[in-house]
């Protein structure tokens, strides 16, 4: 099998969706001509907000192959979305339990098939106060040295400005008209790994190969340089923690110092709003 048909109940998704994406926003698309016309085939995408998997599932329904994302299982549970994402054959991801290699293998299922499977690499909404790609996981990776399938590299922009990440209300944004500008790029070349095992060290190299990749199509799509680095969410979080404490102990420090009469100036936050929020939200998927 060379590649998937769309079939019914991916069609039927198209004509719910399709209209109100055409309604509501405009269209900047590039790079469709480096989607492969048939085979199996792996896209690494960004991801900065919760609107930008239609965007993304808009431009690549398009290109006439239609991916197959990896979700939450939950999703999948009950409701007309879990109809709509068994439907479209979309991957459960069952997290930190024994089946989370199941979402993997069905992953490289697929891919042997001729499918196309839709890597989120970051995992969840990036936490970079930029928007920029932060550093991503390793299951993109490690479906890509199983199978040797191109990775094709896709950057999105613009639905951030139509919701926001974490924002205090998941409200749309629709006036003015927004831009969904969305572009892929050449298949990343990870032949340098295919002879190697695919250790821990293996695996994260490849991962920032994906991830520079990606980085350097967003980059076009919003005219400025790729950043020095990427982000690290999780080094963010532990400087934060760690300048809480010590702030916390500074202002104990002033209180015993300081003359009842002379009430202590609360110290300022350490972190603005919205990274603050990402921080909130950092940790919560760290417990999960």
């Amino acid at each position: 099998m060379s590649r998937r048909r769309i079939g019914f109940w991916y069609r039927l998704a198209a004509v719910i969706c399709k209209p109100p994406l055409l309604v509501l926003f405009k269209r900047d698309w590039r790079g469709m001509e480096h989607i492969p016309a048939d085979g199996g085939f792996i896209t690494a995408v960004n991801h900065n907000s919760y609107l930008d998997p239609l965007s993304y599932a808009h431009y690549q329904y398009n290109t006439g192959r239609v991916p197959r994302f990896l979700a939450k299982a939950g999703l999948f549970k009950s409701g007309f979305v879990g109809l709509m994402m068994r439907g479209t054959g979309q991957i459960p991801v069952y997290r930190e339990t024994t089946d989370a290699a199941t979402a993997f293998r069905a992953a490289v299922s697929a891919i042997e098939k001729g499918e196309c499977v839709a890597f989120y690499p970051e995992g969840t909404l990036t936490r970079d106060p930029e928007l920029w790609p932060m550093q991503g996981k390793t299951g993109a990776a490690r479906v890509a040295l199983l199978t040797k399938a191109p990775v094709i590299p896709v950057a999105q922009w613009g639905a951030h400005e139509a919701m926001p990440p974490y924002a205090k209300e998941k409200k749309l944004r629709l006036l003015p008209r927004k831009m969904l500008r969305v572009q892929a790029g050449p298949p990343v070349d990870l032949s340098a790994f295919y002879d190697q095992e695919p250790t821990a060290e293996v695996l994260r190299a490849v991962t920032e190969v994906i991830m520079a990749a990606i980085t350097e199509q967003l980059a076009v799509l919003r005219g400025e340089s790729v950043p020095a680095e990427p982000y690290d969410w999780r080094k963010a979080v532990a400087r934060e923690r760690r300048a809480a404490r010590e702030a916390a102990k500074a202002g104990r420090g002033a209180a015993a110092v300081t003359s009842p009469a002379e009430p202590v100036a609360a110290p300022e936050p350490a972190v603005g709003s919205q990274q603050a929020r990402s921080t909130q939200q950092a940790q919560e998927d760290e417990s999960k």
